[in-house]
């Protein structure tokens, strides 16, 4: 991924759901410009969720995501649906296309969308091959209380109407604005000792290290970067203490041994746990750790899915620090990417990790999955400063 592009999961989701064959595909066809959703007279065409980022003049970077009909059929239908509705745990805004008069299948969707608070555009597509438009409009009007807009892709009429309602549908706390500001000022001397590693690809700096530089010279702070071995010799180099410090998580411990006493100290995955997520539940969860058993079960759950690298933090450093300080039959299980167990009853604790790759929507509505079930969850930092015994310590 190029560095002069907005990362996918800081973009603003915006999912289309509806029947095959309703014009999802060439709405988001028009809508980006692009042919980037095959279209076909052929109901289900489209069969995994379609992903195009784009800048949307004046909301700035979105993601749009086309999906699988839902009320597609057979045993691959029913996959394709379930595709389907996990793209609602990515959605900051859905549009429904409503293209039947009977509306069963849509009413449905409209509660799980309403449940999660989740902002919808109805829209009715096709508006110059269909004849029925003002029989479905009245059902939608008196089903579901919804005033849908009524467009045609192929025309491009409507789409004025369209792109107003998702400019006015942008949630509030839709994005955090900054990863730091609550910890710096302007002209502040931050410090970040980032390990240049295996786990670092070569060449390049993870995305947290690059979105927090980022964030800091917006800021207007002055940031210096070292490696972990370097660290002792970037602080005699300096007139005075850092404001700041951040790190890996995997280091804390060493970086805190050696850090001066008036700096504060963060790591990435922290300033992630709010950025991307919501840190007094990690707070909570991470007090789980100290009721944990040997009869316990712990879920790590990764965003990325690379392959397993030595001294993986999620696979190896974790499940080793948990099972220092609780003994080793504790159970830990390991999930990446998506796979997220819908059912954590098993579990007493999910650490999950800053979920650099993952948008806001999504992380937080595992957040509410885990809270729902009355399971703790915290991330990898919290984690590891807790097991470190430093949490108390860490700025926040």
């Amino acid at each position: 991924m190029s560095l002069t592009n907005t990362p996918g999961a800081n973009r603003l989701h915006i999912a289309l759901f509806g029947r095959r064959n309703s014009g999802k595909s060439s709405l988001i066809n028009t809508i980006t410009g692009q042919d980037i959703a095959l279209v076909s007279e052929i109901a289900g065409t489209t069969t995994d969720p379609v992903y195009k980022a784009m800048e949307l003049h004046p909301i700035g970077p979105v993601m749009f995501i086309d999906t699988a009909g839902f009320d597609d059929v057979g045993t691959l239908g029913e996959l394709r649906i379930e595709k389907t509705r996990k793209v609602i745990d990515k959605t900051d805004i859905a549009i429904v296309i409503f293209s039947e008069t009977e509306l069963s299948m849509e009413k449905e969707w409209m509660n799980e969308l309403k449940k999660r608070k989740i902002p919808v555009i109805p829209i009715i597509n096709k508006a110059d091959i269909l004849n029925n438009t003002d029989d479905i409009k009245k059902q939608v009007e008196e089903t579901l209380g919804l005033m849908p807009i009524i467009i045609s892709a192929k025309e491009k009429t409507g789409l004025d109407k369209v792109r107003e309602e998702l400019i006015r549908a942008v949630p509030e706390d839709f994005e955090v604005s900054s990863i730091t500001a609550h910890l710096v000022n302007e002209g502040d001397f931050v410090l970040l000792v980032m390990p240049q590693d295996i786990q670092a690809p070569k060449g390049r700096l993870i995305l947290p290290q690059v979105q927090v530089i980022r964030d800091l010279l917006d800021l207007k702070c002055i940031v210096m970067s070292v490696t972990t071995d370097k660290l002792e010799n970037a602080l005699k180099a300096m007139s005075g203490p850092p404001k700041l410090i951040i790190t890996d998580s995997q280091v804390f411990d060493k970086v805190y041994a050696k850090k001066p006493e008036e700096s504060l100290l963060t790591s990435f995955s922290v300033l992630f746990a709010e950025y991307k997520g919501d840190i007094s539940a990690y707070i909570k969860g991470a007090e789980a750790i100290d009721a944990l058993t040997e009869n316990s079960a712990v879920l790590i759950a990764e965003a990325c899915t690379h392959a397993p690298l030595s001294e993986d933090i999620g696979r190896v450093q974790l499940p080793r620090l948990l099972r220092e300080k609780i003994g080793k039959g504790l159970t830990v299980d390991i999930v990446s990417g998506s796979d997220f167990p819908k059912d954590l009853s098993k579990y007493s604790l999910v650490i999950q990790c800053g979920c650099c790759m993952f948008n806001r929507k999504y992380v937080l509505s595992r957040i509410e999955s885990a809270k729902a079930q009355n399971v703790r969850i915290c991330n990898y930092g919290i984690a590891i400063a807790k097991l470190r015994g430093i949490l108390e310590k860490v700025a926040l």
